[in-house]
């Protein structure tokens, strides 16, 4: 009867909890360092919550290691809502890519929401005679492994968005990974590499000069920053689907009525005009998902991005 009496307390003081969440300040886990876009949009959307809430979210970038950095402090945080996790692609990716982890993202982590993602886009080198994607299959098939591409890292989503094309394609073309997406766009600027996937928002000071040949978007649709842009199904390759994106997780055991607050106060913010206005400004396109359908969302992702990594050998131990 005590244990019983016990357990109906605990039970009910779930939603009590939550109404008083949060009482203090609620660290943000961002797995990049200050002044990138994925840094912006938890600026963005931390201080909406902030505002929201009456508490402050504080930022903390623990950049490095692929995203793993952050995601392990997260883990090993308290599950009482005052640490977040901005989880991404790059962790989906891990959990095939690297041979050992301190956590398991489906295991460790409660999914809030998928806040907002970013579509690669596909460019060529202008030295490169080629304005299709079409074209660019016949080249690759022409020629098995003369062309090459540039990726901002071995294991990193530029790297495997072009290696699924490969795999969707069938062709062959030689990877060259650089230590940052600066370094590989200067390199296809040079005509040193012939093609590399880049995110939209990288890729629109490149659109604007006419620097960089852009053939399609790696998206369902079009994006408003470049209507003219085809999508890979117009483009001819419908299963060529590859985006960047970010979310909200927290850590296993978080009370489900916390979880809620923290959904319901992110999916607001994200239908505000002057929050949207700023996060489409920067390329993302706006998701806020349900708790629910972001889980299912990551349990997709994660077999998908594996079959990508074992087809490329790609291996950080």
């Amino acid at each position: 009867m005590r244990l019983y009496l016990a357990a109906l307390l605990c039970a009910l003081a779930f939603p009590v909890h939550a109404q008083h969440y949060p009482d203090r300040s609620v660290r943000f886990l961002i797995p990049f360092p200050p002044g990138g876009g994925a840094d912006n949009l938890a600026r963005i959307l931390g201080q909406y919550a902030a505002d929201k809430l009456g508490q402050p979210f504080v930022i903390d970038n623990r950049a490095g290691a692929g995203g793993n950095i952050a995601a392990e402090v997260a883990a090993k945080s308290a599950p009482d809502g005052y640490t977040l996790l901005q989880a991404n692609i790059a962790h989906v990716i891990s959990a095939s890519l690297y041979k050992k982890l301190n956590y398991d993202l489906l295991r460790d982590f409660e999914p809030v929401t998928q806040l907002a993602s970013i579509p690669f886009v596909l460019g060529v080198s202008p030295a490169l005679d080629v304005s299709s994607v079409k074209e660019l299959i016949a080249r690759a098939r022409a020629k098995p492994g003369e062309l090459a591409y540039a990726s901002s890292g071995s294991g990193g989503p530029s790297h495997l968005a072009m290696e699924l094309f490969k795999t969707i394609a069938g062709v062959n073309i030689r990877h060259v990974p650089y230590k940052g997406a600066a370094f590989a766009s200067a390199d296809l600027l040079a005509g040193n590499v012939q093609t590399m996937f880049f995110t939209v928002s990288a890729a629109l000071p490149f659109m604007a000069g006419g620097r960089v040949r852009f053939l399609a978007i790696a998206s369902p649709q079009r994006s408003p920053l470049a209507p003219d842009l085809p999508t890979t199904a117009e483009a001819g390759m419908p299963g060529m689907l590859a985006t960047t994106w970010f979310g909200v997780m927290v850590p296993h055991g978080t009370s489900p009525a916390i979880v809620e607050k923290l959904y319901v106060t992110f999916a607001s913010g994200l239908k505000q005009p002057e929050v949207r206005e700023r996060i489409l400004r920067q390329g993302f396109d706006i998701v806020g998902s349900t708790p629910a359908e972001f889980g299912a969302f990551v349990r997709a992702e994660i077999p998908k991005w594996a079959k990508v990594v074992k087809a490329s050998g790609a291996r950080v131990d």
